[in-house]
């Protein structure tokens, strides 16, 4: 489950991992902080409100992520890297399998195949059925009708016809495939994480310069909401290396093809719901 430390968005439900750690950055703690940023490591600041489990409960170490803003911040606001998100280590931590994400990049790109070339046979090709020459006495070798693959203008032997080039892999198989993808991203530095992907205006200029200040070149944007926003859609919409998308559509292709993908918080608590570890209920037996 999402957490932002050092920020409070709301009451948080329970978490399918144990907390390793609560911590309230304050002044030198952010610089202490920022050492563990993309790590599992938990941060151990002395000083500061630090509440951690005994060392021999058993957890799952968190993933630290500093959070970025898309939108400059003013002189009023706090800036948006004085914040770290907890992220699940199920999601955003998994073994990395080159396998899983080979099966579903082809199957993606499988389904993307139109499959629609054909040609016809000696059987579709107009003309008559009769025979060119005599079977014997000419010489030359036995022919038959004007549409034998052996002669100009004829039928083709074995062409392709149309055909679904799609191929099928389990659900389970894809959900492995996204959390390989976002865990490379993390452990590559190239994942990250905003409040908002709210842009005000719709002005290509301005959001691509505010994107080259970022170093965000060759970005997806991807956003938890039904819809993504208006500003952000329009402003990119003309730009070649930078692309939008919501959490439900994207594929894990898109998170292979893209050098850096940003995500929104509504974003990761998606992936989070969708793709955490479910909470395994003990049985409830009757004597």
């Amino acid at each position: 489950m999402l957490s932002i430390v050092g920020r409070a968005l709301g009451q948080a439900p329970r978490l399918p991992y144990r907390r390793l750690s609560t911590v309230t950055m304050a002044g030198s703690s952010q610089a202490s902080l920022a050492q563990y940023v993309g790590t599992q490591v938990p941060p151990v600041l002395h000083g500061d409100t630090a509440t951690s489990t005994s060392a021999s409960a058993p957890f799952v170490q968190p993933v630290y992520l500093t959070m970025s803003s898309l939108v400059l911040p003013t002189e009023d606001s706090s800036s948006a890297s004085d914040n770290v998100v907890e992220l699940d280590p199920h999601v955003f931590s998994h073994p990395i399998r080159r396998d899983i994400l080979h099966l579903c990049v082809v199957h993606h790109l499988d389904s993307l195949r139109q499959g629609t070339a054909s040609t016809k046979t000696r059987g579709e090709v107009r003309g008559s059925g009769r025979k060119i020459r005599p079977q014997k006495g000419t010489g030359r070798a036995r022919l038959g009708d004007g549409q034998s693959p052996m002669l100009r203008g004829g039928g083709i032997a074995f062409g392709p016809k149309p055909r679904d080039f799609s191929t099928k892999l389990n659900r389970k198989v894809i959900q492995m495939g996204m959390r390989v993808a976002l865990s490379a991203r993390v452990k590559e530095n190239s994942l990250g994480i905003v409040e908002s992907l709210d842009w005000p205006g719709a002005k290509t200029r301005e959001f691509a310069r505010r994107i080259e200040e970022l170093g965000w070149k060759k970005t997806l944007f991807v956003s938890g909401h039904q819809s993504l926003p208006e500003g952000l859609q329009r402003a990119s919409r003309n730009m070649k290396h930078v692309a939008a998308v919501s959490a439900k559509d994207m594929k894990v292709y898109d998170v292979v093809k893209w050098p850096r993908v940003v995500l929104d918080l509504a974003a990761v608590e998606w992936f989070e719901r969708a793709l955490s570890k479910p909470e395994v209920r003990p049985r409830a037996y009757t004597f």
